[in-house]
């Protein structure tokens, strides 16, 4: 019996790396599906991160290393079958080589009404993702209708007409008062006017009256996962201090990894298995800043058949003995997928 129904975990995640040509309409291709939400990082050079995605609209930027509100760029212009257009911004588009993260949700969404404010929901219930628009009524205990049929596991809000910081919730912080910044280093803070105190359900989340998340008349983008066998995996784990360090299983072999210190301020560290086709895995980017990516030793880990290794020990940033970070990852291929065959390690 498979392991689990999504064989080909690239129909729904891929990681894609792109050289720009600073001219508008290059035309992005090898991702393998029409995107709904895509992430743009320059590789070498000091550049904000842009992410688009189809509920908003291309050309509308967020950005996750700023509390910025959105702002319409000439960056990615058009979603492709295979990929997307970049506009001439030279922050998607420079001469130099850049990263793109693409999830895929169901195109530009349709209306919710679960939650207590409705909702514009773009979500793919097979690969547990959904991309959420609301309107904020700054009403403690407001409920939002996500789409995904089971309880998400981490949800990442960002207010597009207003500059508070991201907010994140995950099920490792352990309590749903707890919250983090996507776009800070900073340890996990509490304060129930966030998430309300109140976990998701298999239909709903919950929201404060906190300005990061439901501020009267704010207009908000929220990114919603939920864990999916062999695909998709939103957890935790305690550091050991050794560069014989902790194993995380996820079930499937990594195509991509984002972590962080829960407790400690510590950057958002993310890995891919494009830039880093082989193990040790070094190269990363951070989410919450501008810079180029970097290596470092002391920050590495190693993708397996099943889940990820520790390898780097760097005070709070990466593996520190007894401290809890948290974790997203999705899958190169499952362990089993439908052929019943295993994968392998690297």
């Amino acid at each position: 019996m498979a392991y689990t129904g999504i064989n080909k975990s690239s129909d729904y995640f891929n990681t894609k790396l792109y050289t720009g040509n600073n001219s508008a309409g290059h035309a992005i291709t090898g991702v393998g599906f029409q995107p709904d939400w895509t992430w743009i990082k320059s590789t070498d050079g000091t550049y904000n991160q842009h992410t688009f995605d189809a509920v908003r609209g291309v050309t509308k930027s967020i950005t996750t290393n700023e509390n910025a509100a959105e702002t319409t760029i000439s960056g990615l212009t058009a979603f492709g079958t295979d990929g997307f257009t970049l506009g001439s911004n030279a922050q998607c588009n420079s001469g130099g080589p850049f990263v793109s993260w693409n999830w895929k949700a169901n195109g530009a969404g349709s209306a919710n009404t679960d939650g207590s404010i409705s909702s514009t929901v773009s979500a793919n219930t097979t690969s547990g993702f959904s991309i959420v628009s609301y309107t904020g009524n700054a009403v403690a205990g407001a409920t939002i209708g996500h789409g995904l049929g089971v309880v998400p596991k981490m949800i990442i809000t960002k207010k597009l007409n207003g500059s508070p910081n991201w907010g994140v919730y995950h099920a490792g912080l352990g309590n749903a008062s707890k919250y983090l910044e996507l776009n800070l280093t900073s340890a996990e803070q509490t304060d129930s006017a966030v998430w309300d105190g109140a976990n998701p359900t298999a239909s709903l989340f919950y929201v404060g009256s906190d300005n990061k998340t439901n501020g009267s008349g704010g207009n908000y983008i929220a990114y919603c996962f939920a864990d999916v066998t062999g695909y998709s995996k939103f957890g935790s784990y305690v550091g050991n201090g050794s560069t014989d360090g902790t194993f995380v299983y996820t079930g499937f072999k990594p195509a991509w990894i984002m972590y962080k210190n829960s407790g400690y301020t510590g950057a958002w560290i993310m890995y891919d298995n494009k830039r880093d086709p082989y193990n040790l895995i070094d190269t990363r980017l951070e989410a919450q800043g501008d810079f180029a990516e970097s290596t470092s030793s002391s920050k590495s880990l190693d993708f397996l058949s099943n889940g990820f290794k520790m390898r780097g020990v760097d005070n709070a940033q990466s593996n520190w003995d007894g401290n809890t970070y948290i974790f997203m990852a999705f899958s190169e291929a499952p362990l089993v997928g439908s052929n019943n065959v295993p994968c392998t390690a690297r």
